[in-house]
């Protein structure tokens, strides 16, 4: 007897260990091999080494699958738990060239037998409270922008992290590197969370995207109401610590947040001991002094902004211009570094209705020239370029560093936040990061060509979410795919190139 409308029936299979749903997943364990992430997990965390139960090993690499197949809270990771076919597959692997006291050493981890492949959700939530700071809590509160400090878990994470980036350096080698710094809201309603200057309680973590490698180098968990610029130097220098060994040259591009003369100081006199002088391009305010300064430069010269498309240009409708102007704060010191400013000005097409002008705000800086009215930015730098190609390498930042909070929000976990407490938040956004950079060095190194610009609903719908039958034959499983599946060809070459990877030297 069918169940509905049309003649069709569910039934449950008897042999559930013999299919999986996540068949695609499989390909990132073998990456996680190739990496050796499992002994980067444990060279840094220890909060289960000794104890009985789920190793850090276990738990991390669970909550990274977890984003990987698309769950965005802990109680999915009963989704993993429930795929045998898979599970039974992990089991194998995590049992694969471990001997006899090995084997029992992992045994003994357990007081009865062992019941599930992946940790718990209870399992996981004591796991992240462990990245808890419970004595830095008090501190936290309205009007007053405050950091916890990260305990000794927490801030093992971001050097974790670092061996990730390593690992994608040493086949990708640059001795040139750019570091885009900039903030991401995510909306809560937690009752810990603070308020936002925008929608209501918010968490503002600060991201430093890695460019040319489109890796997450670090990132710095906040409370809503701490603004991005609060000690946005010393992220720096943390991040540039993390850096991998080889670069030699480091490039800085971030919104007005980092327009601090602390940090402009700190990079072009060459404070840091490793990189010595780091170039930028930083948004400057526009302040009264700023406007008064392109007003009374009766000098001024305006250049038009093209578009270029290979092999024609464009005209934008965009103008810049170098601005002579010295910042109050440096105005009064003969040692003060002198920086270059450039004044970007658009006009603005869309005029106020009658008796409204008054009435009219516009939602960024303007100022009128020569009877008309224009939207005005600004570029504070250090570079000796061209001006027209300092715009062009600023705006870069607004396109793959802003695009990945979008993914970090929606395509994983980010956006939706386990608990009321800073550090497991904190925690689980780190996790979150280490699994969007896996799936990026997933992109760019193993699948390649066409995969590097998709977005993960395309990556699970093709790869991750493949249905498959398991059988085991000689020591080795075997994933039946159904015939013709255009996955398969994907699936293949991408093992392939993983032990291409294997093979290959450094640089």
């Amino acid at each position: 007897m069918t169940q509905g409308l049309l003649p069709f029936k569910y039934v449950e299979t008897k042999k559930s260990k013999e299919f999986t749903g996540l068949s695609g997943l499989l390909l990132y364990l073998e990456l996680f091999k190739l990496m050796k992430i499992d002994q980067i997990i444990s060279r840094h965390l220890s909060i289960k080494r000794d104890s009985q139960g789920w190793s850090d090993e276990q738990i991390v690499l669970s909550l990274i699958l977890l984003n990987l197949s698309g769950g965005d809270c802990v109680d999915d990771i009963q989704k993993l738990e429930y795929d045998d076919g898979f599970c039974r597959i992990l089991k194998h692997i995590e049992l694969r060239g471990k001997r006899g006291r090995e084997r029992k050493k992992l045994q003994k981890r357990w007081r009865r037998k062992r019941q599930n492949t992946v940790p718990s959700q209870s399992s996981i939530f004591r796991y992240l409270s462990k990245f808890h700071n419970e004595e830095e809590e008090k501190c936290r509160r309205e009007g007053k922008a405050f950091i916890p400090t990260a305990n000794e878990n927490l801030s093992q994470l971001p050097n974790l992290n670092s061996e990730v980036i390593d690992f994608y350096h040493h086949y990708n080698f640059k001795r040139a590197i750019t570091l885009d710094i900039d903030a991401t809201l995510i909306k809560t309603f937690k009752k810990n969370a603070l308020y936002a200057y925008k929608d209501g309680r918010c968490y503002q973590p600060l991201n430093v995207w890695l460019a040319e490698h489109e890796l997450i180098l670090n990132t710095e968990f906040r409370d809503g109401n701490v603004p991005a610029g609060h000690e946005i130097l010393k992220l720096l220098i943390d991040s540039l610590f993390l850096l991998p060994d080889g670069i030699e040259e480091v490039y800085l591009r971030s919104d007005t947040a980092a327009y601090q003369h602390d940090l402009l100081k700190y990079c072009d006199m060459g404070l840091n001991d490793k990189f010595g002088k780091i170039n930028f391009a930083i948004g400057c305010d526009i302040t009264p002094a700023f406007k008064e300064a392109i007003y009374s430069d009766k000098d001024i010269v305006w250049n038009k902004i093209y578009k270029d498309l290979g092999n024609i240009k464009l005209e934008t409708g965009q103008e810049w211009a170098e601005v002579c102007f010295v910042p109050y704060k440096l105005g009064f010191s003969k040692k003060s570094p002198n920086y270059r400013y450039i004044a970007v000005r658009e006009i603005v097409t869309e005029k106020a209705l009658p008796g409204m002008e008054e009435q009219l705000n516009l939602p960024f800086p303007t100022m009128e020239m020569n009877d008309s009215q224009f939207k005005l930015s600004g570029i504070v730098t250090n570079l000796d370029w061209n001006g027209e190609e300092i715009v062009h390498w600023y705006r870069k930042r607004c396109g793959k560093s802003e695009e990945v909070h979008g993914i970090m929000k929606e395509d994983f976990a980010g956006g939706k936040l386990p608990s009321s407490d800073f550090g497991e938040n904190a925690a689980w956004w780190w996790m979150m990061i280490l699994a969007v950079n896996i799936q990026s060095i997933m992109k760019q190194m193993v699948l390649q060509k066409d995969w590097k610009r998709k977005r993960m609903k395309a990556i699970r719908y093709h790869i991750i979410n493949i249905p498959a039958l398991i059988r085991f034959r000689k020591g080795k499983f075997l994933i039946h795919i159904a015939k013709n599946h255009p996955s398969m060809e994907v699936l293949v070459n991408a093992r392939k190139r993983i032990m291409e990877l294997a093979c290959l030297p450094a640089g």
